[in-house]
């Protein structure tokens, strides 16, 4: 019999080779660990549902407070689902809460996260009319301190912009990783949306008056720990007569957010910072990361998610090339 040839020996040893490494796990990149953080924050929401005050009229009466002050086709049916729930607390907030979860594990397996996306975004949709009456952008109550535009919209927006696609012909990768999916001018057109109208809603009516955002600071410090109303304490104080003059300076910084993306790099890495320090003070001033630590939360509110957003607006240095997926050699 012949022996194999050093050669033919060579190109089965590189299949197995090959063969062996693509069966290696693949170390997760920006963008799989931001879904990673969505999908706990998904379970966190779903957590957070599962307290026993959701299973009381507590989260009926919840419900009904959004509605005031929307126009009658927002707030009718929100006062028709509040009446469902009130009717039927436990099984429609354990269905909720489960909902919830489910979303957070779906995205969280890379096999079931497509689905899982999606179906978040009809979820997210239809929680911010009926759980959170648009975010009160129509009740004239809205403020990016108080987690307008809602905070479930902005799971909707993070479940497109990191919604999981191949990289093309695989020669360059997106300037930022939320560009990947929608391309770069539209995710840029979907930063500049979100973050003006936060500038716009910093310095509506009911923002600009020379205690609105005092109030609003001051009214966190209930059921906090001591540590957490001291620091609502103490920012309220700094924000006492001057609401306007602090509403105008919110809105100049969130304006020059949004337009930061379309800036050079650089500067965009500039205003994408701004972005993330702004929202973690908002998060922690403003909204005491939603109000988990007081009890009755259902989720950690806006400012956890502008920052997770932020980072996904995070401008490369340059077009990178991936790294190739491990195939087989053919043999000759």
């Amino acid at each position: 019999m012949v022996s194999d040839s050093p050669a033919v020996a060579s190109r089965g040893m590189i299949r197995v080779g090959a063969s062996v490494a693509a069966l290696q796990p693949v170390p997760p990149d920006t963008r799989r660990r931001l879904q990673l953080v969505l999908a706990a924050i998904w379970l966190l929401d779903g957590v957070l549902q599962y307290q026993s005050f959701m299973f009381s009229r507590g989260f009926n009466q919840m419900l009904a407070s959004v509605a005031p002050g929307n126009p009658q086709v927002i707030a009718d049916p929100i006062t028709w689902a509040a009446k469902i729930v009130a009717q039927h607390p436990v099984p429609t907030n354990a269905a909720f809460a489960t909902i919830q979860v489910l979303l957070g594990l779906g995205i969280a397996c890379r096999r079931t996260i497509r689905p899982a996306l999606a179906a978040s975004i009809v979820w997210a949709v239809a929680v911010w009319w009926f759980g959170e009456g648009l975010g009160g952008i129509l009740n004239g109550g809205a403020s990016p301190v108080n987690g307008a535009p809602g905070a479930v919209i902005i799971y909707a927006l993070l479940a497109v912009l990191l919604w999981p696609v191949l990289n093309g012909d695989g020669s360059r990768q997106p300037p930022f990783v939320a560009a990947q999916p929608v391309g770069a001018m539209v995710a840029k057109v979907l930063w500049l949306v979100l973050w003006g109208s936060l500038a716009y809603f910093a310095v509506t009516t009911a923002n600009r008056t020379t205690q609105g955002l005092h109030d609003m600071v001051a009214g966190m410090a209930s059921g906090e720990p001591s540590w957490l109303s001291a620091i609502n304490r103490g920012a309220a104080d700094v924000l006492t007569q001057h609401g306007l003059a602090a509403s105008i300076v919110l809105a100049v910084l969130l304006a020059l957010v949004a337009v930061g993306v379309f800036l050079p790099v650089p500067l965009s890495r500039t205003a994408v910072l701004l972005a993330i320090v702004i929202s973690v003070l908002i998060w922690v001033v403003g909204q005491d990361f939603g109000a988990i630590l007081a009890g009755g939360a259902t989720d950690p509110n806006s400012g956890l998610l502008l920052v997770l957003l932020a980072v996904a607006y995070w401008p490369r240095s340059a077009a990178i090339r991936p790294t190739p997926e491990p195939t087989e050699v053919q043999s000759l």
